[in-house]
């Protein structure tokens, strides 16, 4: 991607009939830095300088759009292919631990987790980072939109990133996303206590060719899984933290009242009313899957 970025420079910069000199003085770097980005070497181009030649070669922000791609390759590789595993998958599981899931994430929330980082070099690359991250969430309004299902740890909504205002602008980001159809939302409360994946978070993928890979990450690690029988293994934990989680109309209320400021742990059902509940709502529901608004989907098929 580096070199695709570099190559639309040069014939931009070529089309306009600027030298590499010129381009560098109208966007304030060295001419060295140009001749770096044409030929994809050196230092990868900030999201600042893809905004700067982008602006002085007229390019319709096709550099600013092609920039989080080049951003991409600085990661390791492992998390690079999760990436691009993300972008084709069919469907998304997620149990996050601490932190809403990136997909979920309101522009403030986002700023506010990444700014937590202790290796963050200045607001320059907190806005990257930011913008990198926002710019993976098109997908969930795009055509080939996936599925998604996230259970959120109680921890997630009782812990205020970012401050009161934040928080409740994030948490009602949760229940407008759960009133699409294609994404569901759980909680997964204090009550039900230990369980399999603590200490980090799971993410499943299924591609479109029916294939399926797992991801495990913790606050300073992440494992991509590919072998199907470790896979296996991380779909029946995540099946299992989706049984003791709420049904998603009870998961909706928790982050509702949450946000209102008026949730007490004590008014929760117990586990066995939970079941109870639950199975009646897949009964009412003629089989379909609940959605997050209480709508019955007509036909649908038992979620990933």
């Amino acid at each position: 991607m580096a070199a695709l970025f570099g190559s639309r420079v040069r014939r931009l910069r070529t089309a306009a009939g600027l030298t590499q000199a010129e381009l560098g003085a109208r966007t304030h770097v060295v001419s060295t830095r140009i001749t770096q980005i044409e030929r994809a070497s050196g230092a990868k181009p900030t999201l600042q300088l893809a905004r700067a030649l982008d602006a002085v070669l007229g390019a319709d922000d096709l550099l600013v759009e092609l920039w989080p791609y080049v951003y991409r390759e600085a990661f390791p590789d492992w998390s690079r292919k999760f990436m691009e595993y993300a972008e084709q998958a069919v469907a998304i599981r997620q149990y996050a631990a601490h932190v809403v899931p990136g997909l979920l994430q309101t522009k403030d929330y986002a700023r506010a987790v990444l700014s937590l980082d202790a290796l963050l070099d200045g607001e320059a690359q907190l806005e990257e980072r930011v913008t990198a991250r926002m710019g993976r969430q098109a997908r969930l309004s795009s055509p080939d939109r996936p599925e998604l299902w996230v259970i959120l740890d109680e921890a997630v909504l009782r812990r205020p990133i970012g401050g009161p205002a934040v928080m409740r602008a994030q948490l009602a980001r949760l229940l407008e996303s759960a009133a699409v159809r294609h994404i569901t939302v759980q909680v997964l409360p204090f009550d039900q206590g230990g369980h399999e994946a603590m200490g980090g978070s799971l993410t499943i993928l299924t591609l479109p060719d029916g294939s399926e890979v797992a991801y495990t990450e913790g606050s300073d690690y992440g494992q991509l899984i590919e072998e199907p029988a470790d896979v296996s293994r991380y779909k029946v934990i995540y099946d299992r933290l989706r049984a003791a989680s709420l049904p998603p109309l009870m998961s909706l209320d928790m982050i509702r009242s949450t946000m209102e400021g008026n949730y007490r742990g004590s008014n929760l059902p117990s586990r066995t009313e939970r079941r109870r509940l639950a199975q009646e709502q897949l009964q009412q529901s003629g089989g379909g899957r609940l959605r997050g608004g209480g709508r019955r989907v007509p036909g649908s098929r038992p979620g990933p």
